[in-house]
Protein backbone atom coordinates (compact mmCIF):
# COMPACT_ATOMS: atom_id res chain seq x y z
CA UNK A 1 0.00 0.00 0.00
CA UNK A 2 1.54 3.16 -1.13
CA UNK A 3 1.69 6.57 1.22
CA UNK A 4 -0.50 8.74 0.24
CA UNK A 5 -2.71 11.40 1.71
CA UNK A 6 -5.50 9.21 1.71
CA UNK A 7 -3.45 6.55 3.60
CA UNK A 8 -2.43 9.10 6.18
CA UNK A 9 -5.93 10.11 6.86
CA UNK A 10 -7.20 6.49 7.09
CA UNK A 11 -4.56 5.54 10.02
CA UNK A 12 -5.59 9.14 11.77
CA UNK A 13 -9.34 8.21 12.05
CA UNK A 14 -7.86 5.50 14.29
CA UNK A 15 -6.68 8.55 16.52
CA UNK A 16 -9.94 8.66 18.86
CA UNK A 17 -10.60 11.68 21.54
CA UNK A 18 -10.07 10.54 24.93
CA UNK A 19 -13.78 11.96 26.09
CA UNK A 20 -15.76 12.04 23.26
CA UNK A 21 -14.82 8.89 21.33
CA UNK A 22 -14.78 10.67 17.83
CA UNK A 23 -11.83 10.66 15.70
CA UNK A 24 -9.96 13.24 14.88
CA UNK A 25 -10.93 13.63 10.97
CA UNK A 26 -14.32 13.55 11.98
CA UNK A 27 -14.04 16.18 14.90
CA UNK A 28 -12.54 18.11 12.04
CA UNK A 29 -9.01 18.00 14.25
CA UNK A 30 -6.86 17.14 11.34
CA UNK A 31 -6.42 20.59 9.23
CA UNK A 32 -3.20 19.68 6.82
CA UNK A 33 -1.46 16.36 4.84
CA UNK A 34 1.99 16.37 3.13
CA UNK A 35 3.50 13.61 2.03
CA UNK A 36 6.66 13.55 0.37
CA UNK A 37 9.13 10.78 -0.34
CA UNK A 38 8.21 8.83 2.89
CA UNK A 39 7.83 12.13 4.59
CA UNK A 40 4.67 12.94 6.12
CA UNK A 41 4.06 16.59 8.04
CA UNK A 42 0.84 16.60 10.09
CA UNK A 43 -1.36 19.94 11.08
CA UNK A 44 -3.70 19.73 14.03
CA UNK A 45 -5.66 22.50 15.52
CA UNK A 46 -5.58 21.39 19.23
CA UNK A 47 -5.48 25.14 20.19
CA UNK A 48 -8.07 25.29 23.60
CA UNK A 49 -8.07 21.52 24.66
CA UNK A 50 -6.43 20.74 27.82
CA UNK A 51 -2.82 20.30 27.77
CA UNK A 52 -2.82 16.21 28.45
CA UNK A 53 -5.30 15.85 25.89
CA UNK A 54 -3.22 17.50 23.28
CA UNK A 55 -0.10 15.63 24.59
CA UNK A 56 -1.97 12.39 24.15
CA UNK A 57 -3.89 12.83 20.80
CA UNK A 58 -0.10 14.28 19.56
CA UNK A 59 1.36 11.19 20.42
CA UNK A 60 -1.28 9.01 19.40
CA UNK A 61 -1.30 10.69 16.04
CA UNK A 62 2.52 10.12 15.88
CA UNK A 63 2.14 6.27 16.45
CA UNK A 64 -0.72 5.79 13.85
CA UNK A 65 1.62 7.57 11.18
CA UNK A 66 4.47 5.39 12.35
CA UNK A 67 2.71 1.88 12.15
CA UNK A 68 2.37 2.99 8.24
CA UNK A 69 4.83 0.79 6.42
CA UNK A 70 6.63 3.02 4.29
CA UNK A 71 6.50 6.17 6.65
CA UNK A 72 9.78 7.16 7.23
CA UNK A 73 9.86 10.72 9.07
CA UNK A 74 6.64 12.01 10.65
CA UNK A 75 5.89 15.82 11.76
CA UNK A 76 2.83 16.28 14.09
CA UNK A 77 2.62 20.27 13.97
CA UNK A 78 -0.04 21.59 16.16
CA UNK A 79 -1.62 25.22 15.51
CA UNK A 80 -4.42 26.97 17.74
CA UNK A 81 -6.53 27.29 15.18
CA UNK A 82 -10.24 26.50 16.02
CA UNK A 83 -9.83 26.69 19.55
CA UNK A 84 -13.18 26.79 21.87
CA UNK A 85 -14.14 30.21 23.28
CA UNK A 86 -12.11 30.77 26.88
CA UNK A 87 -14.55 29.73 28.76
CA UNK A 88 -15.48 26.56 27.02
CA UNK A 89 -15.16 23.49 29.54
CA UNK A 90 -15.47 20.76 26.62
CA UNK A 91 -13.13 20.31 23.72
CA UNK A 92 -14.10 21.79 20.12
CA UNK A 93 -17.06 20.38 18.34
CA UNK A 94 -17.43 18.29 15.62
CA UNK A 95 -17.68 20.47 12.54
CA UNK A 96 -21.23 21.91 12.11
CA UNK A 97 -21.45 20.08 8.45
CA UNK A 98 -21.90 16.88 8.02
CA UNK A 99 -20.26 15.70 3.83
CA UNK A 100 -21.33 13.20 2.03
CA UNK A 101 -20.26 12.27 -1.31
CA UNK A 102 -22.84 9.92 -2.91
CA UNK A 103 -26.26 8.56 -1.46
CA UNK A 104 -27.55 5.44 -3.16
CA UNK A 105 -31.04 4.24 -1.99
CA UNK A 106 -31.24 0.17 -2.41
CA UNK A 107 -34.78 -1.34 -2.78
CA UNK A 108 -37.05 -3.95 -4.70
CA UNK A 109 -40.40 -3.75 -3.62
CA UNK A 110 -40.30 -7.03 -3.16
CA UNK A 111 -39.65 -8.62 0.44
CA UNK A 112 -37.09 -11.49 1.21
CA UNK A 113 -34.74 -10.73 -1.91
CA UNK A 114 -31.92 -9.56 0.05
CA UNK A 115 -31.82 -6.22 -0.15
CA UNK A 116 -30.11 -5.90 3.37
CA UNK A 117 -27.52 -8.54 2.14
CA UNK A 118 -27.43 -6.68 -1.24
CA UNK A 119 -26.64 -3.10 1.07
CA UNK A 120 -24.18 -4.87 3.45
CA UNK A 121 -21.81 -6.57 0.86
CA UNK A 122 -22.03 -2.99 -1.25
CA UNK A 123 -20.95 -1.66 1.76
CA UNK A 124 -17.94 -4.25 2.35
CA UNK A 125 -17.00 -4.23 -1.22
CA UNK A 126 -16.76 -0.17 -1.00
CA UNK A 127 -14.83 -0.45 2.08
CA UNK A 128 -12.31 -2.79 0.98
CA UNK A 129 -11.91 -0.24 -1.88
CA UNK A 130 -10.91 2.43 0.45
CA UNK A 131 -13.92 4.29 0.38
CA UNK A 132 -15.66 5.83 3.36
CA UNK A 133 -18.63 4.14 3.96
CA UNK A 134 -22.45 4.47 6.05
CA UNK A 135 -25.45 2.76 6.13
CA UNK A 136 -28.53 4.44 7.03
CA UNK A 137 -31.11 1.67 7.67
CA UNK A 138 -34.90 3.49 6.63
CA UNK A 139 -36.35 -0.29 7.27
CA UNK A 140 -37.75 0.79 10.45
CA UNK A 141 -40.50 -1.76 11.70
CA UNK A 142 -37.85 -4.45 9.92
CA UNK A 143 -34.08 -3.68 10.33
CA UNK A 144 -31.55 -6.23 9.74
CA UNK A 145 -28.60 -4.48 9.14
CA UNK A 146 -27.11 -4.27 13.07
CA UNK A 147 -27.76 -8.33 13.23
CA UNK A 148 -25.21 -8.82 9.95
CA UNK A 149 -22.66 -6.57 11.04
CA UNK A 150 -22.82 -8.03 14.73
CA UNK A 151 -23.48 -4.69 16.34
CA UNK A 152 -25.73 -4.42 19.53
CA UNK A 153 -26.04 -1.49 21.96
CA UNK A 154 -27.17 2.41 21.81
CA UNK A 155 -25.37 4.74 19.99
CA UNK A 156 -23.92 7.72 21.66
CA UNK A 157 -26.00 10.87 22.15
CA UNK A 158 -23.84 14.42 21.75
CA UNK A 159 -24.45 17.62 21.74
CA UNK A 160 -23.29 17.48 18.03
CA UNK A 161 -25.53 14.80 17.41
CA UNK A 162 -25.92 11.08 17.13
CA UNK A 163 -22.69 9.17 17.06
CA UNK A 164 -23.13 5.97 14.59
CA UNK A 165 -22.24 2.88 15.23
CA UNK A 166 -19.03 1.55 13.82
CA UNK A 167 -18.62 -1.95 12.22
CA UNK A 168 -14.80 -3.80 12.85
CA UNK A 169 -13.83 -2.45 9.38
CA UNK A 170 -15.39 0.83 10.12
CA UNK A 171 -18.58 1.11 8.41
CA UNK A 172 -21.25 3.46 9.78
CA UNK A 173 -24.57 2.45 10.70
CA UNK A 174 -27.55 4.00 11.97
CA UNK A 175 -30.70 1.82 12.42
CA UNK A 176 -33.87 1.61 14.97
CA UNK A 177 -32.56 -1.54 16.07
CA UNK A 178 -29.69 0.24 17.77
CA UNK A 179 -32.56 2.42 19.94
CA UNK A 180 -34.53 0.18 20.87
CA UNK A 181 -34.25 -1.95 24.46
CA UNK A 182 -34.22 -5.17 22.78
CA UNK A 183 -33.67 -6.23 19.16
CA UNK A 184 -36.62 -8.07 18.81
CA UNK A 185 -39.12 -5.03 20.13
CA UNK A 186 -41.33 -4.49 17.32
CA UNK A 187 -41.62 -0.70 15.83
CA UNK A 188 -45.02 -0.52 15.68
CA UNK A 189 -45.69 2.66 13.71
CA UNK A 190 -47.74 4.91 11.27
CA UNK A 191 -46.48 7.01 8.50
CA UNK A 192 -45.42 9.94 9.99
CA UNK A 193 -43.35 8.96 12.48
CA UNK A 194 -41.14 6.56 10.03
CA UNK A 195 -41.03 9.59 8.04
CA UNK A 196 -39.55 11.90 10.95
CA UNK A 197 -36.99 8.88 12.06
CA UNK A 198 -35.88 8.75 8.42
CA UNK A 199 -35.31 12.49 8.35
CA UNK A 200 -33.63 12.59 11.91
CA UNK A 201 -31.52 9.55 10.68
CA UNK A 202 -30.43 12.48 7.83
CA UNK A 203 -29.89 15.29 9.58
CA UNK A 204 -29.01 14.29 13.31
CA UNK A 205 -26.68 11.56 12.53
CA UNK A 206 -22.78 12.51 12.58
CA UNK A 207 -21.75 11.22 9.70
CA UNK A 208 -18.89 13.35 9.23
CA UNK A 209 -16.76 12.89 6.25
CA UNK A 210 -17.76 10.19 3.95
CA UNK A 211 -17.43 8.81 0.47
CA UNK A 212 -20.99 6.73 0.37
CA UNK A 213 -24.11 6.82 2.53
CA UNK A 214 -26.80 3.44 1.42
CA UNK A 215 -29.71 3.62 1.89
CA UNK A 216 -31.32 0.35 2.71
CA UNK A 217 -34.92 0.36 1.78
CA UNK A 218 -38.02 -1.92 2.93
CA UNK A 219 -40.32 -3.43 0.77
CA UNK A 220 -43.03 -1.82 -0.84
CA UNK A 221 -43.54 1.32 -2.27
CA UNK A 222 -45.06 3.32 0.55
CA UNK A 223 -44.31 5.39 3.49
CA UNK A 224 -40.31 4.64 4.20
CA UNK A 225 -39.02 4.57 0.09
CA UNK A 226 -41.48 7.61 -0.14
CA UNK A 227 -40.13 9.41 2.92
CA UNK A 228 -36.09 8.65 1.50
CA UNK A 229 -37.06 9.54 -1.70
CA UNK A 230 -38.58 13.11 -0.91
CA UNK A 231 -35.99 13.55 2.21
CA UNK A 232 -32.66 12.37 0.53
CA UNK A 233 -30.24 13.91 -2.07
CA UNK A 234 -30.39 10.56 -3.85
CA UNK A 235 -27.68 9.89 -6.57
CA UNK A 236 -30.06 7.24 -7.60
CA UNK A 237 -31.06 3.64 -7.03
CA UNK A 238 -29.77 0.18 -6.95
CA UNK A 239 -32.74 -2.43 -7.93
CA UNK A 240 -32.90 -5.88 -6.19
CA UNK A 241 -34.31 -9.08 -7.66
CA UNK A 242 -34.07 -12.39 -8.05
CA UNK A 243 -34.86 -15.41 -10.90
CA UNK A 244 -38.60 -15.63 -9.92
CA UNK A 245 -41.06 -13.71 -11.67
CA UNK A 246 -42.96 -13.00 -9.17
CA UNK A 247 -39.83 -11.05 -8.16
CA UNK A 248 -39.21 -8.99 -11.62
CA UNK A 249 -42.93 -8.50 -11.77
CA UNK A 250 -42.77 -6.35 -7.92
CA UNK A 251 -39.65 -5.13 -9.03
CA UNK A 252 -40.99 -3.00 -12.02
CA UNK A 253 -43.32 -1.17 -9.27
CA UNK A 254 -40.14 -0.01 -7.26
CA UNK A 255 -38.78 1.09 -10.62
CA UNK A 256 -41.78 2.90 -11.78
CA UNK A 257 -42.09 4.64 -7.93
CA UNK A 258 -38.60 5.60 -8.46
CA UNK A 259 -39.52 7.17 -12.39
CA UNK A 260 -42.08 9.00 -10.85
CA UNK A 261 -40.35 10.53 -7.95
CA UNK A 262 -37.74 11.39 -10.85
CA UNK A 263 -34.56 9.43 -9.32
CA UNK A 264 -31.88 8.10 -11.62
CA UNK A 265 -31.76 4.12 -11.74
CA UNK A 266 -28.03 3.40 -11.26
CA UNK A 267 -28.25 -0.55 -11.70
CA UNK A 268 -29.95 -3.89 -10.88
CA UNK A 269 -28.16 -6.73 -8.99
CA UNK A 270 -29.92 -10.37 -8.96
CA UNK A 271 -29.16 -11.92 -5.90
CA UNK A 272 -29.98 -16.14 -5.16
CA UNK A 273 -29.21 -16.00 -9.06
CA UNK A 274 -27.28 -19.45 -9.15
CA UNK A 275 -25.92 -22.45 -6.89
CA UNK A 276 -22.02 -22.99 -7.70
CA UNK A 277 -21.66 -27.51 -6.87
CA UNK A 278 -18.73 -27.37 -4.12
CA UNK A 279 -17.48 -31.06 -5.54
CA UNK A 280 -18.01 -29.89 -9.14
CA UNK A 281 -17.92 -25.89 -9.38
CA UNK A 282 -20.59 -26.03 -12.00
CA UNK A 283 -23.10 -23.12 -11.68
CA UNK A 284 -26.81 -24.76 -10.79
CA UNK A 285 -30.09 -22.13 -11.30
CA UNK A 286 -32.26 -23.64 -8.50
CA UNK A 287 -34.58 -20.83 -8.50
CA UNK A 288 -35.18 -20.79 -12.26
CA UNK A 289 -33.19 -19.34 -15.62
CA UNK A 290 -32.16 -15.71 -15.00
CA UNK A 291 -34.18 -13.05 -16.30
CA UNK A 292 -32.00 -10.12 -14.70
CA UNK A 293 -30.45 -9.19 -17.88
CA UNK A 294 -33.60 -8.88 -19.89
CA UNK A 295 -35.31 -6.82 -16.99
CA UNK A 296 -32.23 -4.55 -16.92
CA UNK A 297 -32.59 -4.21 -20.43
CA UNK A 298 -36.54 -3.26 -20.47
CA UNK A 299 -35.88 -0.84 -17.29
CA UNK A 300 -32.98 0.85 -19.59
CA UNK A 301 -29.94 0.32 -17.31
CA UNK A 302 -27.42 -2.53 -16.31
CA UNK A 303 -26.95 -5.48 -15.12
CA UNK A 304 -23.99 -5.15 -12.36
CA UNK A 305 -23.79 -8.09 -10.31
CA UNK A 306 -25.41 -11.34 -10.16
CA UNK A 307 -24.70 -12.76 -6.63
CA UNK A 308 -24.79 -16.45 -5.77
CA UNK A 309 -26.58 -18.46 -3.45
CA UNK A 310 -24.60 -19.37 -0.79
CA UNK A 311 -24.63 -21.04 2.80
CA UNK A 312 -22.14 -18.91 4.19
CA UNK A 313 -23.67 -16.30 3.67
CA UNK A 314 -26.39 -17.23 6.35
CA UNK A 315 -24.02 -18.53 8.77
CA UNK A 316 -21.94 -15.34 9.07
CA UNK A 317 -24.99 -13.18 8.86
CA UNK A 318 -26.59 -15.32 11.93
CA UNK A 319 -23.03 -14.85 13.61
CA UNK A 320 -22.95 -10.90 12.83
CA UNK A 321 -19.90 -12.05 10.45
CA UNK A 322 -20.41 -10.56 7.18
CA UNK A 323 -17.75 -8.69 7.03
CA UNK A 324 -15.46 -11.65 6.24
CA UNK A 325 -17.21 -13.09 3.55
CA UNK A 326 -15.51 -13.17 0.14
CA UNK A 327 -16.75 -13.71 -3.44
CA UNK A 328 -15.61 -12.04 -6.07
CA UNK A 329 -19.13 -10.25 -7.42
CA UNK A 330 -18.71 -8.10 -4.35
CA UNK A 331 -15.67 -6.33 -6.05
CA UNK A 332 -17.48 -6.62 -9.57
CA UNK A 333 -20.77 -4.76 -7.77
CA UNK A 334 -18.69 -1.85 -5.51
CA UNK A 335 -16.31 -1.12 -8.40
CA UNK A 336 -19.64 -0.69 -11.11
CA UNK A 337 -21.09 1.62 -8.43
CA UNK A 338 -17.95 3.74 -8.30
CA UNK A 339 -17.92 4.33 -12.25
CA UNK A 340 -21.27 5.08 -11.84
CA UNK A 341 -21.34 7.85 -9.56
CA UNK A 342 -17.54 8.63 -10.50
CA UNK A 343 -17.21 12.63 -10.08
CA UNK A 344 -21.28 13.31 -8.52
CA UNK A 345 -21.79 15.76 -6.05
CA UNK A 346 -20.78 16.28 -2.61
CA UNK A 347 -23.45 16.64 -0.65
CA UNK A 348 -22.95 19.58 2.45
CA UNK A 349 -25.86 19.97 5.27
CA UNK A 350 -25.75 21.72 8.57
CA UNK A 351 -27.13 19.25 11.77
CA UNK A 352 -30.34 20.55 13.39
Amino acid sequence: MSLTQKTVLTALRQVTHPETGQSLVDLGLVKDIHVVDGQVEVVLALGGLPQPVRDHLADEARSAITALPEAEAIAVRLTEEGSPPPNADRPAPQESMNQVGHVVAVMSGKGGVGKSLVTALLAIGLTRQGKRVGILDADITGPSIPKLFGLHGRPEFLPQGIVPARSSTGIEVMSVNLLLESEDEAVIWRGPMIHNLISQFWTDVTWGEIDYLLVDLPPGTADAPLSVMQVLPLDGVLLVTTPQDLAAMVVRKALRMAEKMNVPLLGMVENMSYYVCPETGVHHEIFGPSGAAALAKEAGTSLLARLPVDPLISRLCDAGEIETYQVDAIAALAGALAQLTAGGRTTTFEKR
